[in-house]
């Protein structure tokens, strides 16, 4: 046991100090810290059905934690789940021949970003999805390769998909990848196929009968239409009369964040009778996207790269607006509770139902003032994120047309480890902007894969104990 801390010694500190900087935020800001969404998210795990924007993995998940009567728990948790995820990073890379310095760098930005430590401190669904889509990766690069893996991983994946649907994709690359570890057979991949197929045609199944619409969400319409907005232009699209109603006058560059479209009075499609995604006003801003697209392909590109670019500053400048933008800042005062409907009616449930006691926040100093004097300083930037996304295709570049002889003078074998977490964290951060927008808090669960991938170009993977049919 002496031997087992003193070679991970490094790491250990590391996460010492992540677990010192979650317990000083959850003294400092009592019991977690809200978002819009997560009254939506505590009704729906008071009284279970489908959710139209969202599907209800989260609520699940809030629904197992209900009986105790605490968001102060369920805040723990998602703080435990962040340091797992910095575990599985530091702990795969090392079992697969990461260098022990670049494995403990790999699991930083996990450990101890402020951010994703604010992250996980509000009641939002994406440190549990972070959690899931790593478990998920981390299992799939390891030795095991049998039936039981294969389903672990398909459920891992559905169960992310059924906490942000942007996890969807990911079922197909990890297809692919089970596909390419066992040279061709593809039993394992359709094993993996079928345990997440099965979880996400329930809920599909239990969505159809609470709401008579196909899918898990009923909103893809709506949020596309949404993403349109920022470069559509009827005037080359030229829709017909019943689309006609979802043009904004207005130039691209002068109208407001996609998000406004689907949430501001003054949209179009709100402006529209009956709730926003109801069945036919999701279908009509679902035809008007499409549209939009084949209409204006490269200026639909140019928008999903423009959005996309938004991950990478030097800085975090304001967007969508300030509002949004300062949910994701440990606040001074304590925050307004909530003005609009639903979110009203989800926090007076969540007080009187989940809570049983008062749920606003309360911030208690010096634990407070301390946390946001470390988020002034320790985030990881924008810029670093591209940095590291670019570190494994550029390395494997270099070592296909140049290769590192090692020290003996042989030259070091191949590997194609970091391509499952590389392309797992490149969807992650695309797929909001492509099919919705961009925000802050999309970017943080791509980060673990992404630090994983650029961990390996480090070092090698050990070829001990993995079977001859399998590639790593």
């Amino acid at each position: 046991m002496v031997g087992w801390a003193r070679e991970h010694r490094w790491f250990l500190g590391v996460l010492s100090l992540g677990v010192v900087l979650r317990a000083v935020t959850m003294l400092g800001y009592r019991p977690a810290l809200w978002f819009p969404d997560s009254y939506t998210y505590v009704v729906t795990a008071l009284r279970p059905r489908p959710d139209l924007v969202r599907p209800a993995g989260y609520s699940m998940f809030l629904r197992l934690l209900e009986p105790f009567h605490s968001f102060a728990l369920v805040a723990l948790v998602q703080h435990l789940l962040g340091l797992l995820i910095g575990v599985l990073v530091y702990f795969t890379a090392r079992r697969l021949g990461v260098p022990g310095w670049a494995a403990v760098l790999a699991s930083v930005p996990s450990l101890l970003d402020a951010y994703q430590i604010e992250l996980e401190h509000l009641l939002v669904s994406d440190t549990l999805f972070a959690a899931l889509v790593m478990s998920a990766v981390c299992l799939a690069l390891s030795r095991a390769t049998g039936w039981r893996t294969a389903c672990g991983i398909g459920l891992l994946v559905a169960a992310a998909t059924l906490t942000r649907t942007v996890g969807l994709p990911l079922v197909a690359i990890f297809a692919c990848w089970l596909i390419y570890r066992m040279r061709g057979r593809v039993l394992m991949a359709g094993v993996m196929l079928a345990a997440a197929a099965l979880p996400i045609l329930g809920y599909g199944a239990w969505f159809y009968a609470t709401t008579g619409r196909v899918g898990i969400v009923g909103a893809n319409g709506v949020f596309l239409y949404a993403k349109t907005m920022t470069f559509a232009d009827c005037a080359v699209m030229r829709p017909p009369a019943d689309l006609a109603v979802l043009c904004d006058p207005r130039p691209p560059e002068r109208r407001p964040p996609a998000q406004e479209y689907v949430w501001s009075p003054d949209s179009p499609l709100v402006r529209l009778p009956g709730i926003t995604f109801s069945e036919a006003n999701d279908a009509l801003a679902g035809r008007f996207a499409s549209l939009a697209i084949q209409r204006q392909p490269l200026a639909y590109l140019s928008s999903v790269l423009s959005e996309l670019a938004r991950s990478f500053p030097l800085n975090r400048p304001v967007y969508p607006d300030q509002e949004v933008y300062d949910y994701y800042e440990f606040p001074a005062t304590p925050p307004a509770p909530p003005g609009r409907y639903p979110a009203t009616v989800g926090a007076e449930w969540a007080e009187r139902h989940y809570q049983r006691g008062p749920i606003a926040t309360r911030i208690v100093e010096p634990y407070a003032g301390w946390i946001r004097a470390y988020q002034d300083i320790v985030w990881l930037p924008g810029a670093a994120v591209l940095v590291i996304l670019l570190i494994p295709p550029a390395a494997a570049g270099i070592r296909r047309f140049r290769p590192v002889a090692a020290r003996a003078g042989r030259v070091r074998p191949d590997s194609t480890a970091w391509v499952l977490p590389w392309t797992t964290a490149v969807v992650l951060l695309v797929m909001p902007p492509a099919v919705a927008e961009f925000d802050y808090r999309y970017v943080l669960p791509a980060v673990p894969a992404a630090c994983l991938a650029a961990a390996f170009m480090a070092g090698k993977p050990s070829f001990h104990n993995i079977p001859r049919n399998v590639r790593i």
